[in-house]
């Protein structure tokens, strides 16, 4: 299925452009891939394909494209004055390692792990977010604070609460009203939102990870509603180009440009605040097999939602769709 919006032949060459959407044609036609929404603009220009059972307007569970958008909400309330991005965390949250920031969590350098020793039992058993929380504030550290970077959705976790505890708002409702709302991305929650289940794009959890399928489901309610602040997102392709949109070129907005800015400049090495850097670039990725970027000097956002798991999309959808739409505009 094609939608065409303001389609500048010039800025996206068809040719090329469908060049670069054989790999997901071919997996769809091999019965591989399920559905798969990819957009991508460049300045005013638009294209944008689905993929077997998606729509153009289909939402997928975007796994960890969500911490991008927790950082940002995040960081509503460090403008505030009232949530430092550099002061002890255990300040607000008595108990846990006093050598921690803010700005180490939502730069990947806090030495918290990504998931936790009990993650399997926590999915198991339906666990509620706030023992998550509990357990990851008591977690052992992989390696000093600050010492390297190290990927940890806990760090996000924990950054989310302490904006909740700050602001006196849960997650799901700060992030819709102090970035999906300002954005206009009325399609976009925290958790399922308005959606029913039915109503959004299931994932191939047959080709997840064989260690964790045995307990939990990203297709269960349980995950879909948890509204974990470092993966539980659900959102649309249009939806995830604003947010690319606003931070590759900040204005009048849910931040102040400098804050936004702030937070694609590198914090750690190829992280931002909430964000992860390439040369010229900044995006995030999912393991539910999603991926975004924005390239500001080129004016071009990316983004590719699939319902296939990134262990398996990853090198045979997600990156050869990423590079050859890179080898069209970029190049």
């Amino acid at each position: 299925m094609w939608t065409r919006r303001a389609l500048l032949a010039a800025a996206l060459p068809p040719a090329k452009m469908n060049d670069a959407v054989k790999p997901l044609a071919e997996a769809v036609a091999a019965g591989q891939l399920r559905a798969a929404v990819l957009r991508v603009t460049q300045g005013d220009g638009v294209y944008e394909r689905a993929f077997g059972a998606a729509t153009p307007a289909s939402p997928f569970l975007i796994a960890s494209i969500t911490k991008p958008m927790t950082a940002a909400a995040v960081m509503t309330v460090v403008e505030a004055g009232k949530l430092p991005l550099d002061a002890p965390a255990a300040k607000l949250l008595p108990g846990f390692d006093g050598r921690i920031t803010l700005r180490q969590m939502l730069s990947h350098t806090s030495g918290l792990p990504d998931m936790l020793p009990e993650n399997i039992e926590l999915r198991k058993r339906n666990a509620p977010l706030r023992e998550w929380a509990k357990l990851a504030m008591k977690t052992p550290l992989l390696f000093a604070p600050g010492e390297k970077v190290s990927y940890q959705s806990m760090g996000i976790l924990l950054a989310a609460t302490m904006a909740e505890l700050v602001s006196g708002v849960a997650m799901p409702k700060l992030l819709e009203q102090r970035i999906y709302g300002p954005l206009g991305m009325k399609d976009t929650y925290l958790g399922l939102g308005r959606y029913r289940l039915e109503e959004t794009v299931q994932n191939q959890t047959e080709h997840a990870d064989p260690v964790g399928e045995k307990h939990w489901d990203w297709n269960s309610r349980y995950w879909r509603t948890l509204a974990a602040p470092w993966g539980g997102a659900h959102s649309t392709a249009a939806d995830i180009t604003k947010l690319l949109r606003y931070f590759m070129k900040p204005g009048p907005g849910p931040l102040r440009p400098e804050t936004a800015k702030q937070m694609v400049t590198a914090q750690s090495a190829q992280y931002g605040l909430g964000w992860r850097l390439t040369p010229g670039q900044f995006g995030h990725g999912g393991s539910t097999g999603t991926l975004c970027w924005a390239h500001p000097g080129r004016d071009v956002t990316f983004v590719l939602l699939t319902s296939l798991p990134a262990r398996v999309s990853q090198k045979t959808i997600l990156d050869p769709v990423s590079k050859a739409v890179q080898g069209a505009l970029l190049g």
